[in-house]
Parts: C-alpha cells; sequence; structure tokens
C-alpha cells in the first residue's frame, strides 16, 4: 500500500468532514500524498428542492478546507450521480492508494449505523479505505499522533496483505504493532497464537500477538482501547463477488472501534 500518494477525499462540507481533513492532513504530509476533494451531487428526487445551482456549488467546493490545505498539493472535482458508485468508480479509474470519509451515524443511534455512502464504498471499493466514526469530535492536527497500531486478523486469504500493510504502517511511524485475532469459545488460545506467529510476514516479526475470545466486535474494541490504538487495520474479501467486499463483522468493528479504521 506504500507509498501513499494519491489520497481521495470525498466531501459533503459537514461537520465531520471537517474532522476527518485533520487526518487526512496528517497522512498527506506525512507522506507527501496529493489530496483530491471529490464532491458529488446526488441527483435530485421528484420532491427535493435544489438550494445551491451547479456555480454555488463549485464555489463552496473551492473554498472548503482553503485554509487547512493551503501548503499541500489539492485537486477539487465536483460530479453528480449515486455518491458512493461515483467514488468507487473514480477511485478505480485515477488508481488512488486511499480513500478516506467519515462514517455518518444518525441521530442517538450513530454508534450503531453506519452512513450509507460510508457502507457503500466499503463495500464495493478496490481501493483501500480509511473510516472515522467520531469525527465530530476529532483532535486537533498537532495532537493526532501515531505511536500504537492494532491490526485485527482472521486466518483467511488476505491475513498476510493486511498485516503487511500495517507493518508498513508501524515502521513508517516507528510505532508498536499488535496483531489480534479473536477465536470461537473452546479453541487453544496458546497453539492459535504460535500458528499466529508463524504466519507473520517478516516485515511483522517484531508484533506482539494477541489471541482473544468472545464476540468478535466488542473484543477488538476492548483491545483497541486497552493497547491504546491509534488506528485499527482490518481485512476485507479480496473478490466482490455479489455480497461485496466487506466481511461479516467488518461493519461492526468499524461502528466500535474508538480509533479510525483503515480496511484493506
Amino acid at each position: 500500500m506504500l507509498p501513499l500518494k494519491k489520497i481521495l477525499f470525498p466531501v459533503d462540507f459537514s461537520g465531520q468532514c471537517v474532522g476527518a481533513a485533520r487526518y487526512v492532513e496528517a497522512f498527506a504530509g506525512r507522506f507527501d500524498a496529493e489530496i483530491t476533494l471529490m464532491h458529488v451531487i446526488p441527483h435530485p428526487a421528484y420532491n427535493d428542492v435544489i438550494l445551491e445551482n451547479l456555480d454555488q456549488r463549485q464555489e463552496r467546493l473551492d473554498a472548503f478546507l482553503s485554509k487547512e490545505l493551503e501548503y499541500f498539493r489539492v485537486q477539487r472535482v465536483m460530479t453528480d450521480g449515486e455518491p458512493a458508485t461515483a467514488i468507487v468508480e473514480y477511485a478505480a479509474q485515477e488508481h488512488f492508494d486511499l480513500i478516506m470519509l467519515p462514517t455518518h451515524g444518525l441521530g442517538s443511534f450513530r454508534r450503531f449505523l453506519l452512513g450509507s455512502v460510508a457502507a457503500k464504498v466499503l463495500h464495493d471499493s478496490d481501493c483501500p479505505v480509511w473510516t472515522g466514526v467520531h469525527m465530530a469530535e476529532a483532535p486537533p492536527l498537532e495532537k493526532i499522533v501515531f505511536r500504537n497500531f492494532l491490526c485485527a486478523v482472521d486466518l483467511g486469504p488476505q491475513f498476510q496483505r493486511v498485516v503487511e500493510c500495517a507493518a508498513e504502517f508501524a515502521e513508517q511511524y516507528r510505532a508498536k504493532l499488535s496483531i489480534l485475532h479473536v477465536m470461537p469459545p473452546g479453541e487453544a488460545g496458546d497453539e492459535l497464537k504460535e500458528q499466529i506467529e508463524i504466519l507473520l510476514p517478516p516485515s511483522a516479526k517484531g508484533a506482539t500477538v494477541l489471541v482473544g475470545e468472545h464476540e468478535i466486535a466488542k473484543t477488538v474494541s476492548h483491545v483497541a482501547t486497552e493497547v491504546g490504538a491509534d488506528l485499527l487495520f482490518i481485512g476485507r474479501n479480496p473478490d466482490p463477488g455479489t455480497l461485496g467486499r466487506l466481511r461479516t463483522d467488518a461493519y461492526s468493528i468499524i461502528r466500535q472501534s474508538p480509533c479510525p479504521v483503515i480496511s484493506v
């Protein structure tokens, strides 16, 4: 995944996007990456009220985060259509290294729901996707640090890829890396731990291997809090198929994570 040279940042001008922009700045500054802000205008339903014309939307996009991003290489793209489809297609067409977008919960249920655009992008994108659930309360840029990374894995075909990605980031930031596998009840934890240690790629041989039990998303969230994770890595299905790329537990992990998540 590294070097990270092109970041796609879909924006809807919300407070969550303002918070997520601080992480975009952090990554772009670290990796000298180009940022593309993309705004998609959904096709209106028959009873929608059009509040802004295209020129007004373009002016708003041009002004959005202009001060925060003034020292970065930034492109601004506006299009129309179904937002998630437009984002996924543009990311593939322009060969982006990472899509970064906040999740949008709904009211008091924000801990349990992903916004539909984020969910569809996670479901369909070939590109790794960064998501953040708590972006309305994102820290200022100068307080964003990456000292501890957690990589939650199963033993499926994405094991090597997601661990190597997490190890690359850990090396780049000189951060501590922990590898977590949540096993079904009744399995032998010591044997699984030894098995995972053997499977680790050379880049991750210094990582701490942890084995948990019980419900997957809750365990991942608990361990992420315990190790003080600043970033969580999870894998996605390499074959989109009819069910998309997200695995069964990925939505729950993202929803409950105390820190941003990169889905590889």
